[in-house]
């Protein structure tokens, strides 16, 4: 580190005149910025207080004060306990950290309680297809506990007005799910509170099949097809884009404070709010600069994020996706000749189950989709965020859905009515029950419509691949040179003009 230190200096200072070398000098400075800050992160970790007790076969008492919304499971209550004292036979001593706790689901317990809590620590464990242990890392828990003993000390001893917020999620999921039944009442619940745990193994399989199981997860993806939709709408209705700047920015924020602003909606609501100013301030060709910084930001404050969450590595692929690709799909929907030609080649089965769905012939249905701006720039948007994200999924899961493209242009655009007439019935049923029951038929209907092309869609087999390592390089290099000639062409063009 300190030879690439020195090196990056030298770069720099002596060679100032030459713009290259001072940008690779940066470079490599930001580079040991960045091994020092992943080493710090890694230190904490070796020297937290709680950790030194795991898998000791002994039992420990810990005091703490539940810092999340309980994850409340079927038969199960997960907590997360943010310990502040331990007891231990050389009397109490302050220790710091979280542990995670599954414990009986009854009694319930609540944000901000203060709890004694007495069993043995453990290492949460690796599966062979899915690494719990680094799951929970990235949110710095290192220690697991079950089926504890349980002792309540003290209630309302956390934030007040984040109490107050999940109070009134609480209320708004029991709107919910007293107006609308399952599975349209999971969907939703997911969709505009973050709460998955209602998903049925059966239609999480379903959703993955056909490629839009992000319509359900707060992620960057969700937030910034959402926002663009958004401006897109607003615009399209007569408002200034100053206007619908301001609308987009509140209608998001609200948005991420209902799920309980968990890390993931907030660092999506960071990068869809980038997003969004660049569209705002009419550059989006430096959009992706401005995305690259709120990443580098996000990893100096938390550097396992950039291996340890699949989540903040498609958020950013998602964005990047729309900003490169997004453009030139848009353009190629709205002027070639073959997009046009693909609603005609899609297999007659679905034109039959659209024509039976609809009660109109299929042709007009193509007719609507292939001149509607509102769905060319989603299905531009989608493309672009599902080309950037796909060598990622494919590593990962070892499938993709090959129905993805179409089931997104399909569920997309309705994503921000189901969400608003969600929110409007929820709240509505929140003070007068039989209102929020009557308008949530409008709910009812696009969550039936959505269940219904998900239903279709999940009978066709995803694409599996072997070697996931060598599909990554192939696709990223495929796409990194696909993306550099567009951009040059797009020059060429302008310099012409």
């Amino acid at each position: 580190m300190l030879s690439f230190l020195i090196l990056g200096i030298l770069l720099i200072s002596v060679f100032w005149q030459y713009k290259k070398f001072v940008i690779i000098g940066f470079c490599i400075l930001f580079l040991v910025l960045g091994i020092w800050r992943h080493q710090v992160a890694l230190l904490k970790i070796e020297n937290n207080e709680l950790r030194k007790f795991n898998d000791l076969n002994q039992n420990i008492t810990l005091i703490g004060i539940v810092s999340g919304e309980p994850d409340i499971r079927e038969k199960s209550l997960k907590i997360t306990i943010k310990v502040n004292e331990s007891l231990t036979e050389d009397g109490p001593r302050t220790t710091t950290g979280k542990v995670l706790v599954t414990t009986n689901r009854y009694p319930e317990y609540q944000y901000g309680d203060k709890l004694k809590i007495s069993g043995k620590l453990k290492t949460p464990l690796e599966f062979e297809d899915f690494n719990y242990k680094d799951y929970l890392a990235k949110d710095g828990i290192y220690s697991v506990i079950y089926l504890p003993k349980i002792e309540l000390l003290e209630k309302n001893q956390g934030n007040l007005v984040y109490a107050k917020i999940l109070e009134f999620k609480n209320k708004l999921r029991e709107s919910i799910e007293q107006n609308l039944s399952p599975p349209q009442s999971s969907i939703l619940g997911a969709m505009i509170l973050g709460d998955k745990r209602k998903l049925s193994e059966d239609l999480k399989t379903k959703l993955n099949i056909a490629g839009v199981r992000h319509i359900t997860a707060i992620s960057g993806l969700h937030i910034t097809i959402l926002t663009s939709i958004l401006m897109t709408i607003l615009i399209g209705l007569g408002l200034w884009r100053q206007q619908a700047f301001y609308f987009s920015i509140i209608l998001m924020t609200l948005f991420i404070i209902m799920t309980g602003l968990q890390p993931s909606a907030i660092r999506a609501g960071i990068m869809g709010g980038l997003f969004l100013l660049a569209q705002y301030l009419g550059r989006m060709s430096v959009s992706s600069r401005a995305i690259v910084f709120a990443a580098a930001v996000m990893l100096a404050i938390n550097p396992l994020l950039l291996k340890l969450d699949i989540g903040f590595q498609l958020s950013f692929l998602a964005v990047m996706g729309i900003i490169y690709l997004g453009p030139f799909l848009r353009e190629w929907f709205s002027s070639s000749p073959e997009a046009k030609g693909i609603l005609e080649d899609l297999p007659k089965e679905f034109k039959k189950f659209i024509t039976h769905f609809y009660g109109v012939p299929y042709y007009f249905f193509a007719k609507v989709l292939g001149k509607n701006k509102t769905i060319i720039s989603t299905a531009a948007m989608t493309l672009g965020a599902q080309f950037f994200t796909l060598p990622i999924l494919i590593y990962n899961f070892g499938y993709v859905s090959v129905s993805a493209p179409i089931t997104n242009l399909l569920v997309v655009p309705l994503l921000p009515f189901i969400m608003i007439s969600g929110f409007i019935f929820g709240l509505a049923g929140m003070i007068f029950q039989p209102l929020g029951w009557v308008l949530s038929w409008i709910s009812w209907l696009l969550l039936t419509y959505l269940i219904k092309i998900v239903d279709f869609f999940s009978q066709m087999p995803p694409a599996y691949f072997k070697d996931p390592w060598a599909w990554l390089v192939i696709f990223y290099l495929t796409f990194g040179v696909l993306t550099w000639k567009l951009n040059e062409k797009q020059k060429l063009k302008f310099l012409e003009y």
